[in-house]
């Protein structure tokens, strides 16, 4: 039996409900637990809780590794949970809650009808709707939702005009993902169609939306995924939502509008309102109307109103426009050709809304709503039989998406010239190569359906749940035990020594979290994503020049930020990583196309560089967040680079650069293949897709090329393999020594640590152990390995971690000492005390008060990172 295993919410306190349900996804030891159906869930008191659980990933002996577990909605969670694994004891796992309400799923030819016992969804097969209706307990409370969006032909500048058609997502296919007892999920794809052409129209815009039900829920969980596959020069998306048709029957002034603003705040108000008139109605009228509550019969109002309601205006129409990270606007109107009453504004909404009477209505929010600006929550039409309430996810009082290039090539025409610019402005232009056709973008709303207008406290708490979900979470010390993501061990400040890196890793933390405020790094494209490299001259980081803009992954951010988390169980750390995590995957990585699979290098845009490489898709940057949350949307990320070596054959990654330029050409059964980056990511996405699947073709590519790495007279050392597309193997001829400082800094270190560990290879432990201990190695200990110094030896702090990997796997001191004083030494590395020191510079030399740490770059702060984590786990011991 495993022992229990402690699960607390992340925030440090049981949220007071969970209206949708929960889930998390927790490791287990190698050979612990054989399957899901052991699993069990207890609260606090002892008290088993319903769940459901399935396999994330399996160890190569076929025991668990990863599961997801869900919980059902409650009015009361549990301040802590506990998960046991008893195969010999009845298990909790997979059945529905003990009051008999489970969450169900009735199909049919043309649609599914899914019941939470709390609400009920009816989605159809194809057409035009998300769903059909949504209701609370039987009372429908919204129909026909739908994707919408405008297409705009151009931007005029100046004196000129535009034309914007709308479109219509269409659904092609609906597939349920589970069932239930505890957690059902829905998912639907199509593509969104121009209106009023008879099917005949445009179709662009392919998407993904799942819809995600427990037992006992009063809302359900969206999650919107679309990918950019427009024209960049013609096509300006102009408006894209998700709108609502919510039915109304209660007199005007029991339909009730409510609209979060910022730091908690609400409009409420009703469409017609009954406070402020000259004449009274009644305190009770009023109190009951401002509560959200029936109010009582007219007639037994003071008749000076009741006989004169038809004179009070009818305010049908509201809009909460957020058009930058910074302020949002609120105003009204009675209908559609009547002018617009501005009614408020503020700075950051919490995006959620609600429209409701006496019977029930609906209740949307959007997560990181001003943080992903720009953002629209429209109400029309409230005044009448039915309204629609659309949550915009891109506003169409915005300028137009404008995805053009941001300059024109500058005469760039050769690799000589583009190489030349690469050395001025750091950006590895390429004519067609900085194209966003194959984006992405994700979006998570939470719908909510009401039995009657909710008090504005308990509306006040839906916003802040759709705006920042609880999450359960096992502690660092139980992922530490459960041996995975490699080399990492929870935070410790047992000594000076140790107290002080843990300290700079805080530092770096907080400052990157206050420039992501002070420098506003949001909006629709960039949130999640920080700077490359800052300007002192200019105190602002170089978000103009070339490849010092926006980072991109570059030097591993992503695995700093999540190493950081699993060490601390920070919430914090959790969220800045989780919105990398989003927009990494999404937006820096193409989806459709010539490049699908391959992310691009850092670049003035997200798109622009002309480096499309795996080093930046690599799943060893998202699989941290699929596994500890089971995000089925992350799990689509994962699988759609399983053929992700096919790229090689198309697109060579060194191709300017490539020592054999002249005769090197692109061949299925020899294809130059690094064994830095370019390999690290392949077995990154070999062994996750092994891992989640089963995939033979992934566990065989991945044993097969790690043998043939362990087969090469200087291994790591060979620098590139030629690799045979159709075998899944290495040719181990090459004798060769080429080492790039970039080959071990964008994951390899991490996915070789957990290989050699995961799978019996000597020989290619070997070849690891080699690379690890010559890197950082004196020239006289290189030549005596290998005959030669090694050329290329550079990010001396970030390698210091291969001296103390090689050093714990062989059990010597004295490299132990070594990887320390690498990680100390170097001037060019944060290991100096002015690099962990603020500046605070004000206007009027800055736009903004802005805080500097002038030394600190991106690189440098990962790497830092990753190597103070690393270094500590595997020889934190040697360090004073």
């Amino acid at each position: 039996m495993t022992d229990n295993v402690l699960i607390r919410w992340i925030d440090g306190q049981a949220p007071t409900e969970i209206s949708g349900g929960t889930t998390w996804g927790m490791p287990f030891p190698r050979g612990s637990v054989q399957g899901t159906e052991a699993l069990a869930v207890t609260d606090a008191a002892g008290t088993p809780v319903p769940s459901q659980a399935w396999p994330l990933a399996t160890w190569p002996d076929g025991s668990l590794k990863w599961a997801g577990v869900a919980l059902p909605a409650t009015g009361s969670p549990s301040d802590t949970y506990h998960v046991t694994a008893d195969a010999g004891t009845a298990s909790a796992a997979g059945q529905p809650p003990s009051d008999g309400s489970s969450v169900t799923v009735t199909e049919s030819a043309d649609a599914l009808a899914v019941d939470t016992g709390a609400l009920q969804m009816v989605i159809d097969r194809v057409g035009p709707s998300l769903f059909r209706s949504l209701s609370r307990h039987g009372e429908p409370v919204a129909r026909d939702a739908r994707l919408v969006s405008f297409l705009q032909d151009g931007v005029p500048e100046g004196a000129g005009t535009a034309s914007r058609d709308a479109f219509t997502g269409e659904v092609t296919a609906v597939v349920l993902e589970q069932s239930g007892p505890v957690r059902a999920v829905v998912r639907l794809e199509g593509r969104h169609r121009q209106d009023g052409a008879g099917g005949k129209g445009r179709s662009w815009l392919p998407f993904v939306v799942r819809f995600y039900f427990y037992a006992n829920a009063r809302s359900v969980r969206m999650v919107h995924s679309f990918i950019w596959d427009g024209d960049a020069g013609r096509d300006f998306l102009a408006g894209l939502g998700v709108r609502f048709t919510v039915p109304l029957e209660a007199e005007l002034h029991n339909r009730h509008i409510r609209i979060a603003g910022a730091d908690g705040g609400f409009l409420t108000e009703a469409v017609r309102g009954l406070t402020g008139l000259r004449r009274d109605p009644g305190a009770d009228v009023r109190g009951a109307q401002v509560a959200g509550r029936t109010t009582p019969p007219a007639e037994t109002w003071n008749p000076e109103v009741s006989r004169r309601l038809h004179l009070i205006p009818a305010w049908g129409d509201y809009t909460l426009s957020q058009l930058s990270a910074d302020g949002f606007e609120l105003r009204k109107r009675t209908a559609a050709g009547h002018g617009w009453v501005g009614i408020s504004g503020g700075t950051r909404a919490a995006g959620f809304c609600s429209l409701s009477d006496t019977r029930g209505g609906l209740g949307v929010g959007i997560k990181d709503f001003w943080q992903s600006h720009p953002g629209q929550l429209d109400i029309r039409g409230a005044a009448g039989s039915e309204a629609s309430l659309t949550a915009w996810l891109f506003s169409p009082e915005a300028q137009p998406m404008d995805l053009r290039f941001y300059h024109d090539g500058m005469g760039q025409e050769t690799f000589g010239e583009q190489l030349e610019g690469l050395e001025i402005t750091y950006e590895d232009y390429e004519p067609g190569f900085g194209n966003p056709t194959g984006i992405a973008r994700t979006h998570e709303l939470t719908l909510f359906a009401y039995g009657a207008t909710p008090s504005t406290e308990s509306l006040a708490a839906d916003a802040a749940a759709a705006s920042t979900p609880a999450l359960l979470q096992a502690t660092p010390e139980y992922l530490h035990s459960a041996g995975i993501f490699g080399d990492w061990s929870p935070v410790d400040r047992s000594t000076p020594a140790r107290a002080r890196l843990e300290d700079r890793l805080d530092f770096l933390f907080d400052f990157y979290a206050g420039q992501v405020e002070q420098r506003r790094w949001y909006g629709f494209w960039n949130y999640g994503d920080l700077m490359h490299t800052y300007d002192l001259d200019r105190h602002v980081w170089r978000y103009d020049v070339g490849g010092y803009a926006w980072d991109n992954s570059e030097l591993s951010p992503d695995l700093w930020l999540w190493y950081s988390y699993l060490r601390s169980g920070r919430a914090d750390i959790f969220r800045f990583a989780e919105a990398m995590t989003r927009h990494t995957g999404e937006v820096d990585v193409y989806h459709l196309g010539p490049w699908k699979g391959l992310g691009s290098r850092h670049n003035v845009q997200h798109w622009g560089c002309s480096a499309k490489q795996l080093r930046i898709s690599t799943p060893a940057y998202r699989r941290f967040y699929y596994y500890l949350t089971a995000d089925e949307r992350t799990g689509d990320l994962l699988s759609e680079l399983v053929d992700s070596d096919q790229n090689f054959l198309g697109l060579d990654p060194v191709r300017k650069v490539r020592p054999d330029a002249a005769t090197y050409r692109p061949n299925r059964g020899a294809l130059g293949v690094g064994l830095g980056t370019d390999w690290g990511s392949l077995a990154a996405t070999w062994l996750t897709d092994w891992e989640r699947t089963g995939n033979p073709r992934s566990r065989d590519r991945l044993l097969g090329t790690m043998a043939d790495i362990g087969a090469l007279k200087y291994g790591f050392l060979t620098g590139e393999a030629l690799y045979d597309l159709d075998r899944g193997r290495f040719d181990t001829g090459r004798e060769q020594i080429s080492v790039s400082h970039l080959s071990a800094v964008f994951g390899l270190v991490e996915i070789c640590s957990e290989l050699v560990d995961l799978v019996d290879d000597p020989a290619f432990e070997r070849a690891w152990l080699q690379y690890c201990r010559l890197f950082l190695a004196s020239k006289e200990e290189q030549v005596e390995a290998v005959g030669q110094a090694l050329e290329g030896i550079y990010l001396t702090q970030a390698h210091s971690r291969l001296t103390a990997y090689a050093a714990a796997r062989l059990q010597d001191a004295g490299l132990a000492a070594q990887a320390w004083e690498h990680f100390a030494g170097g001037g060019e590395h944060l290991n100096h005390g002015a690099a962990f020191s603020l500046r605070k510079m004000e206007p009027p030399f800055v736009l903004l008060p802005v805080d500097e740490a002038p030394t600190v770059s991106t690189n440098d702060a990962a790497q830092f990172g990753l190597a103070v984590i690393q270094n500590l786990a595997l020889a934190g011991r040697h360090l004073d």
